[in-house]
């Protein structure tokens, strides 16, 4: 290929790409505020416009290179060749815009609007008779999915777990955790704003643990005031909080409340007895990175707002 064919081809690829780059967003946003205004009928009208116009301009970019790409030629064959990039380039359009919704980043408003027309020039360069510009298109062609499906969407992955820790870290002074009781796995958590809460199940379903931290309710550790019915509670000297409440058939329901800096933690439980309750609070620690990861793994924690409370399963009581 001579320089003046060269820059020519150069020239007709860039026309394409500008072209089509100012033309699709314009179909898009047709197409969008007809869809919100009248319903998705009207979508119809504005395909049936829109699309041959987007063919007429890429006729009209063909015709510079009449002597460099066969299938400009002639008129009816350089509107075929506008359909075939048309087609070529919009399913690559649309690809885009399937990455993209899936969360992978392709750069500011105007980045994106500009990539908008590189599918077409792409495709117009397969149409070129010249190695070094298909072998170019090709190239191009195998970075975009590379990026599209592999690269881009693993930074998306990394860029939503990263937020999802974040998410999970805002309130990190509630974070906090117990040796998982032997026999039992976490079966639900949850990270709020005034409190983080832990249940442990055994893997048969016959025990149950309640980890609650959360900021102290009252200044003092104290009893609930008046006494309830059924309840016996007390505070020992260390400040710790014990409440033993009476269900029918000889259950007991214990909860240990003990202050951990500016925390308080609750462990409730109907089949651990005190002693393993309160090895259980000795065993609080922040939560760390790794369990955190093992929590989200297992999708057994999730965010909540304000405050839980949480309570027996119905089995339990």
């Amino acid at each position: 290929m001579t320089s003046d064919r060269g820059a020519q081809t150069a020239l007709h690829l860039l026309l394409v790409w500008v072209l089509m780059a100012v033309a699709m967003p314009v179909l898009g946003f047709a197409l969008l505020a007809s869809a919100w205004t009248s319903g998705t009928g009207a979508l119809v009208p504005v395909l049936a416009l829109g699309v041959p116009l987007s063919v007429v301009l890429l006729f009209a970019a063909g015709a510079p290179v009449r002597t460099v790409v066969p299938l400009c030629a002639s008129a009816p064959k350089r509107l075929g060749w506008a359909a075939l990039v048309f087609v070529l380039g919009t399913l690559g359009v649309l690809a885009g815009l399937a990455v993209y919704d899936d969360g992978v980043r392709l750069g500011s408003a105007s980045t994106r609007i500009a990539l908008t027309g590189a599918p077409y020039a792409v495709a117009a360069a397969f149409f070129v008779p010249n190695r070094w510009v298909r072998l170019g298109a090709t190239v191009a062609l195998a970075a975009a999915v590379a990026y599209g499906g592999f690269i881009g969407p693993g930074r998306a992955r990394q860029h939503r777990h990263t937020a999802e820790i974040a998410g999970y870290r805002e309130h990190r002074e509630l974070l906090y955790a117990i040796d998982t009781p032997p026999g039992m796995r976490v079966a639900r958590a949850q990270a709020g704003a005034a409190s983080f809460t832990a249940e442990y199940h055994s893997i048969r379903w016959d025990g149950y643990v309640a980890l609650s931290v959360r900021k102290p309710l009252d200044p003092r550790p104290s009893c609930p005031a008046p006494p309830e019915k059924d309840v016996a509670c007390a505070v020992n000297r260390r400040g710790e909080t014990r409440m033993v409440q009476a269900f029918p058939g000889g259950v007991h329901r214990i909860t240990l409340t003990r202050r951990h800096g500016a925390v308080e933690a609750q462990v409730t439980s109907e089949t651990l007895d005190e002693p393993a309750l309160r090895h259980l609070l000795d065993t609080l620690h922040p939560l760390s990175d790794a369990e955190l990861e093992g929590l989200m793994e297992e999708k057994v924690i999730v965010r909540g707002m304000g405050q839980t409370v949480l309570t027996m399963p119905p089995s339990m009581t």
